[in-house]
């Protein structure tokens, strides 16, 4: 046999297989086929989240009490005529109060019930029937009606009274009573000065 042919032939037989292993370790891509009508689809998208939101509230403004109480020493259920003012009160069946220093108060009406304890009254004018008026001082006092009476804790200046059965009781001196009517009575602590009486049953002293 001939090394010198055999030689050639098992180099190209050698190299030949080196070169056919070498294509076989060599991966392939994998391509993917789908069937016709079928479409790749993407992945959906994803919902959006909202970032929160910061949100500073404003402190809200304190409230400020308001006092529904008069000013100065007026109680709250009380008419008052301050210093030198005027004060009326009509009406029927009612009681007020009356503070202050009145220059004049006038009272109207039927059953009406006047606490001027804590006022004192230069003028008080009444007329109606079935008045009470209590009063810490009155200058002058003019009533006219039935069945009224009046209380002032100090001296009453004057006194003019028309109608029936009114008493009138001072706690001190009357400088002067005029009387028009019947069964009235006026009583003062000090005394009772001039007197001008017209009627029967009355009882001034």
């Amino acid at each position: 046999m001939d090394l010198h042919r055999l030689a050639p032939a098992a180099i190209g037989v050698i190299g030949l297989a080196v070169a056919l292993s070498a294509c076989s370790l060599t991966p392939e891509p994998v391509e993917t086929r789908l069937p016709p009508g079928l479409a790749v689809s993407s992945p959906p998208p994803a919902a959006a989240v909202p970032s929160p939101s910061v949100v500073t509230a404003s402190p809200e403004p304190a409230q400020t009490g308001v006092s529904t109480s008069p000013p100065g020493d007026t109680p709250a259920d009380a008419l008052s005529c301050g210093d030198g003012g005027s004060q009326s009160v009509s009406g029927a069946e009612q009681t007020v109060r009356i503070v202050g220093t009145c220059s004049e108060l006038t009272v109207s009406g039927s059953a009406l019930s006047v606490d001027a304890s804590a006022a004192s009254i230069r003028t008080l004018r009444i007329s109606g029937d079935r008045a009470r008026v209590d009063a810490a001082a009155i200058d002058v006092l003019v009533l006219q009606g039935n069945d009224g009476s009046v209380r002032a804790a100090g001296a009453i200046g004057s006194i003019d009274l028309s109608g029936d059965r009114s008493t009138v009781d001072a706690g001190g001196a009357v400088s002067s009573v005029t009387v028009r009517g019947q069964d009235n009575v006026i009583r003062a602590t000090g005394g009772v000065g001039a007197q001008t009486v017209e009627g029967r049953g009355n009882q001034i002293g």
